[in-house]
């Protein structure tokens, strides 16, 4: 009896569809980077003399437009939500920091209130952002 032997074929990778699935994981990571662009709101940043440079992550932002109205995430909240959602950043990420942004148009009054809450949560990791003024 005679066993035939057959040869099997070395499997090959087809090189040409390399750049295709190179372009489809370079469209992939452009969308995913989208998702987590920074929404801000139109202010007039208040001008400072003196600035601290502050860490750029785990920040929370909260805008306060010139008529007064509090944004978090681009969407306008109300002094009830805004506790809330300050509570529940502190809860989650207790080193979190306050980056209170406040048109320099807006009267103290509404910045007064976003303070008085922090100060009722206890919490003193705040910053004021400003605009930083040409040096001369």
């Amino acid at each position: 009896m005679k066993i035939v032997r057959k040869f099997r074929r070395k499997p090959i990778i087809p090189i040409n569809s390399m750049s295709d699935i190179a372009f489809l994981l370079l469209i992939f990571i452009m969308l995913i980077s989208l998702i987590n662009y920074r929404r801000e709101v139109k202010i007039n940043y208040a001008e400072a003399e003196f600035q601290e440079v502050t860490q750029s992550e785990n920040n929370l932002e909260i805008w306060i437009n010139a008529p007064g109205h509090l944004f978090v995430k681009g969407a306008e909240v109300s002094l009830n939500a805004l506790e809330q959602i300050i509570a529940t950043s502190v809860v989650e990420n207790p080193d979190v920091r306050i980056h209170i942004l406040a048109d320099r148009d807006t009267p103290y009054k509404h910045v007064n209130s976003v303070m008085e809450i922090l100060k009722l949560l206890q919490h003193r990791i705040i910053s004021l952002v400003v605009k930083e003024t040409g040096s001369s």
